[in-house]
């Protein structure tokens, strides 16, 4: 799933969140802010799992303010890695 994550998404903790959440849920994947004020996140695993934090990014953390999730399906590449927060766009 790639998903863009609008509204007051950044200095609010949320890709720390955003990744106590996916590994939570024992999701693969990255989390990093977007010049334009967005947060990205990009992650992959049990369809019911990827569903749950697709959810959660809705709501988002507990001092964000979630305005819109624009959401894709891609096709999963198979990573088991950590889910890990980018530091650069």
């Amino acid at each position: 799933m790639h998903a863009t994550v609008h509204g007051r998404v950044q200095r609010v903790a949320f890709r720390e969140h955003t990744r106590r959440e996916a590994e939570r849920l024992g999701l693969s994947g990255w989390v990093r802010n977007l010049p334009d004020g967005t947060v990205e996140v990009v992650f992959e695993g049990a369809p019911e799992k990827v569903d749950l934090l697709l959810s959660w990014l809705a709501v988002g953390s507990p001092f964000s303010r979630v305005d819109q999730v624009d959401y894709n399906e891609e096709t999963p590449q198979g990573e088991n890695d950590p889910f890990v927060i980018k530091y650069s766009a």
